[in-house]
């Protein structure tokens, strides 16, 4: 092999491990192979799975209201440390905020920040309930449903347009944090329980949490997995947000972004589909 083949294998194996770098950490399943679906396929007569796999989330504390998205992800990280499932958002006005947590009950919730205040971990804070979740979310106004239809069809409109409001945020975890590799899954643990659904953490628990569907029965709102060479393990997740395309983050460094599933790279690394409401 020449060494310019070899200088261009060596930059496209870097490009992948960069890309999906961020969400492997302990993601070790290997799906079957699926069919890639065609650009729009199953978004009209898509029917949603018989049983709703994912609970409600409980109540959540909100911390921070950081002009710098860079200090809002740090303390995002700190806490993923301490063992919270801690994610930041954009909530509007260039001010992105911090929520933690899946708490049974409201004085459960307060107990555990007042903990935190106490360490000096967190500062002021409030309690975001299940009426809450669908009240505040990062990005523009939710578009209007096309047709009067069942609550599901409006969560999954919420879910796309949350999603949408994370383009061009450069999510990833802060070097706070000892359980790096999040980046992707944890965009997804962010749109999910900004819509009041308790999402899991990692690639692999959302994999396994999900009811499989075919590729050409995705709508708005499902899951997308994905894995770093072909045939190789799962270890990249989207949400799909309708006409054949996707919003992920990358990884470190790069910027949440749209892509298209039809599109070479995706679609032969494309591992299944998953549905959560």
């Amino acid at each position: 092999m020449s060494s310019v083949r070899i200088k261009f294998a060596v930059a496209a194996l870097a490009a992948t491990v960069a890309l999906f770098a961020g969400c492997r950490a302990g993601a070790r399943t290997v799906p079957p192979s699926s069919p890639v679906p065609a650009a729009g396929a199953g978004e009209a007569a898509a029917a949603a799975p018989a049983e709703a796999p994912l609970a409600r989330l409980g109540y959540s504390v909100q911390v921070g209201a950081f002009a710098v998205y860079d200090n809002a992800r740090a303390l995002a990280g700190t806490l993923t440390a301490a063992g919270l499932d801690a994610f930041y958002f954009h909530s509007g006005s260039g001010i992105f905020k911090v929520r933690f947590g899946n708490f049974p009950s409201r004085d459960a919730a307060l107990a555990e920040a007042g903990k935190l205040k106490e360490k000096g971990l967190i500062g002021e804070y409030f309690i975001v309930g299940p009426a809450d979740y669908v009240k505040a979310r990062p990005g523009a106004p939710v578009p209007p449903v096309a047709r009067p239809g069942p609550a599901a069809t409006d969560l999954r409109e919420r879910l796309a347009a949350t999603a949408e409001g994370f383009i061009g945020v450069d999510y990833a975890w802060g070097g706070t944090t000892t359980r790096s590799g999040f980046d992707c899954s944890g965009l997804v643990l962010a749109v999910y329980r900004l819509n009041g659904l308790a999402m899991p953490r990692s690639v692999r628990d959302q994999y396994r949490a999900g009811i499989a569907i075919s590729g050409d029965r995705l709508s708005k709102g499902d899951l997308v997995f994905f894995t770093a060479s072909p045939g190789g393990e799962l270890s990249h997740v989207g949400i799909y947000v309708g006409n054949g395309t996707f919003i992920h983050a990358p990884g470190s460094g790069k910027n949440v972004r749209r892509e298209s599933l039809a599109s070479g790279y995706f679609r032969s690394r494309f591992s299944g589909a998953r549905a959560y409401l």
